[in-house]
């Protein structure tokens, strides 16, 4: 993910991190110094969780008083009965940004998931629709024999991949047997990405992780007392596909669970709190090592975040 710091290209701000590290709140804050400054400035989501309409709860999705004024965009666009691919918020994302481009706003990306912001960036590998036929055929493989597969038809992969990584080890072969070519072949084919048009002004969140976690605990504690078991209710009303991404989202299975008298609320308490660190532990090591080098990252609460966008209001 290069930083796009094309000197023609217009400005897009960005501020990533993992769940709970404060991003929403500054960039709010970022947008309000803009608009002091004369320039309008809009939120645009970057997290696959509050794209999803059924989890304002759950996702952590900004309220009224907490966007502080500012217009915020892609936050609960998509119904939990459609998936939202990496693709599909990418293609919402570029047409939102050239549009506030187009009416001379600066966009603030916030979110944590790094796939997103990767696609947006980056672009996207053109692999062609995969076989049906294919498919069913290596979906049925237990992993273990997709995985010995995979060794022998993209062992360049397959020594990426767990052994248990059942998901991707089946996209890779069936990729592979489907087109002909690896998955990283294609990868090497990205197209799409805005990086090259824009100036990217980005910031990293990665506060200490003790501090971290003990937020994701009172988090996902506040969520259940502000209507989440109330959300999955709803959510488990709609009898959707089990796979769906809405489905599998932090704090359902585990409410679910309790809703159908599986575990206690304690249980579903202690539960939702431990998916919530691990998944923070996950962004984290994604969001220190992935993104380019040259990205700033703060690990401080007390930093002051003006030194940061400097150059954003240079422009």
């Amino acid at each position: 993910m290069g930083k796009g710091d094309s000197p023609q290209g217009k400005p897009v701000a960005l501020i990533a991190g993992p769940t709970a590290s404060g991003k929403s709140a500054l960039a709010v804050i970022l947008a309000q110094r803009l608009e002091a400054t004369g320039r309008r400035a809009v939120v645009l989501n970057a997290d696959s969780a509050q794209v999803y309409a059924d989890l304002a709860v759950l996702s952590a999705r900004p309220s009224a008083e907490e966007m502080g004024g500012i217009q915020h965009r892609l936050f609960g666009t998509w119904d939990g009965a459609q998936a939202c691919s990496a693709a599909d918020w990418a293609a919402a994302a570029k047409r939102e940004i050239a549009a506030l481009h187009a009416e001379g706003a600066v966009p603030v990306l916030v979110g944590g998931t790094g796939l997103y912001l990767r696609t947006l960036l980056e672009g996207i590998a053109p692999v062609p629709e995969i076989d049906p036929a294919v498919r069913a055929t290596v979906r049925a493989l237990p992993v273990e024999q997709a995985y010995s597969a995979l060794q022998s038809e993209d062992p360049e992969r397959a020594a990426h991949l767990a052994p248990a990584d059942s998901q991707r080890i089946a996209r890779a072969l069936e990729v592979v047997r489907s087109t002909g070519r690896t998955l990283g072949q294609w990868q090497d084919r990205l197209e799409g990405g805005i990086k090259g048009q824009i100036t990217l002004h980005p910031l990293i969140l990665l506060p200490p992780r003790e501090w971290l976690f003990e937020r994701c605990d009172l988090r996902f504690e506040l969520m259940l007392q502000q209507g989440a078991i109330t959300e999955v209710e709803a959510i488990l009303q709609r009898g959707l596909d089990p796979a769906l991404p809405v489905m599998r989202a932090i704090g359902v299975p585990e409410i679910a669970a309790h809703l159908k008298g599986e575990i206690s609320l304690d249980q579903a308490l202690a539960a939702g709190q431990l998916a919530t660190r691990q998944y923070a532990k996950r962004q984290y090591t994604w969001f220190r090592n992935q993104p380019p080098l040259d990205w700033p990252r703060t690990e401080s609460q007390n930093d002051s975040w003006d030194a940061y966008f400097a150059s954003l209001f240079q422009f």
